[in-house]
């Protein structure tokens, strides 16, 4: 295994880091005067200079192999950096969550015409979108449990039902709905659902409430959706009914790289603030860097963080080397330990910042929250570990007793 970044991948790294340090982390805090000035769902304006500047140091659509000539690995690093302000330039450089899934969906399953009007804008960075999946009334951890109705009639579909946790759609630049449904109740399980692409405009549309994650409201929003008799034509089907559940499976892959690298860069932000108090700190006459139960968490943590880091790089270069589908069980293990890590490492630097800690003078509270839900989206932690154990199950042992 070699996880060693290629002379691309080490080059849009060093960019990555140049534009944290002299753009990005000086935009959160006029990022966040935006929000408490004119909503927590409008759009503050340093994003397009931002995005202008990315797209000017090459650090655009990085995640596509395309664009960038990235592997996975590659990519990983990249994405590890961006956490370090995870609201904030994961959508400088155009490689936020929704949209990279939408956006790899549109280039596996949708059609010329599809990809001009949608796929196009959204690799462009002048619009978001959505992928609204998950239903409050039924466990949407198991995708075959979809309930909302999609119908045909004549060269319509009309699509009943009600989705909840839909990100991105606060965000009025959120134009596009990648809407998941059944289409066929009475087929084989994983042949009942499709998915259609839904504009946002459309009638019977009905954008009930944006939910918080922990008493946070992002700008992007995670949101609440009716739909009420709404009418798309045929052609805006992806790929063929009875094609949504692998769709979704196909989607989820190298985006929990993304997820996870992250995760992994909001813990090392964390780490830093936590040393950096720990040095400037004093209590009982020293600091508290001196203290022994200090050091052990500083300790526990780069551990940790190192331990699960390594993990990502190895299932980045499963990935790069076999394909997705070869990989499950590892893209399902750092689903779970990178949240859990990060969860761990930022509620220790809460520790050691005290009261502070759980203020919004430091990022750590939103960490938190944002790592502690990262535990659900995407499936939750306990349907990962029931797919690891299966495959476990079935592993072949080169010697048992």
């Amino acid at each position: 295994m070699d996880f060693a970044l290629s002379a691309a991948g080490q080059d849009a790294s060093e960019r990555m880091w140049a534009f944290m340090r002299e753009e990005v982390f000086a935009a959160e805090s006029v990022w966040r005067d935006h929000l408490q000035t004119h909503g927590e769902h409008s759009y503050p304006p340093v994003m397009e200079e931002l995005k202008a500047s990315a797209r000017a140091r090459g650090l655009w659509n990085l995640f596509l192999p395309e664009y960038g000539g990235l592997s996975n690995v590659d990519y990983s690093a990249v994405a590890e950096i961006s956490g370090w302000s995870p609201v904030i330039a994961p959508e400088a450089i155009n490689c936020q969550a929704p949209d990279t899934g939408n956006m790899e969906t549109l280039d596996l399953f949708g059609t010329p015409e599809q990809q001009a009007r949608w796929l196009t804008p959204l690799r462009d960075g002048h619009i978001r979108s959505a992928f609204a999946m998950t239903e409050p009334a039924v466990a949407s951890s198991d995708a075959t449990n979809i309930q909302t109705s999609i119908v045909r009639d004549g060269d319509e579909y009309v699509i009943n039902g009600r989705k909840a946790w839909i990100t991105g759609v606060a965000d009025e630049r959120c134009v596009i709905f990648i809407v998941m449904g059944k289409t066929d109740p009475t087929a084989a399980t994983h042949r009942q659902q499709s998915m259609v692409l839904v504009p946002r405009d459309t009638p019977g549309v009905e954008i009930i409430r944006h939910l918080p994650i922990f008493g946070y409201q992002d700008q992007h929003g995670h949101s609440e959706i009716v739909f009420d008799d709404v009418r798309v034509p045929v052609s805006n089907l992806l790929g063929d009914e009875g094609d949504g559940f692998s769709i979704a499976q196909a989607r989820l892959g190298p985006g929990r790289i993304h997820h996870a690298m992250r995760a992994v860069g909001m813990a090392e932000r964390a780490l830093a603030l936590m040393v950096d108090r720990a040095q400037n700190r004093v209590a009982f006459g020293t600091a508290l860097a001196n203290q022994g139960v200090v050091q052990e968490a500083i300790a526990k943590s780069r551990i940790e963080i190192d331990q699960v880091r390594l993990y990502v790089q190895k299932t980045a270069w499963l990935i790069d080397r076999d394909g997705a589908a070869n990989a499950r069980s590892e893209i399902s293990g750092i689903k779970v330990a990178a949240p859990a890590v990060a969860t761990a490492v930022i509620d220790r630097a809460i520790e050691i910042f005290g009261a502070t800690g759980v203020s919004d003078d430091t990022p750590l509270a939103y960490f938190y929250a944002w790592a502690r839900i990262l535990r659900i989206v995407d499936g939750p932690d306990a349907v990962h570990r029931r797919t690891i154990a299966r495959l476990e199950l079935k592993r072949e042992r080169p010697h048992v007793g």
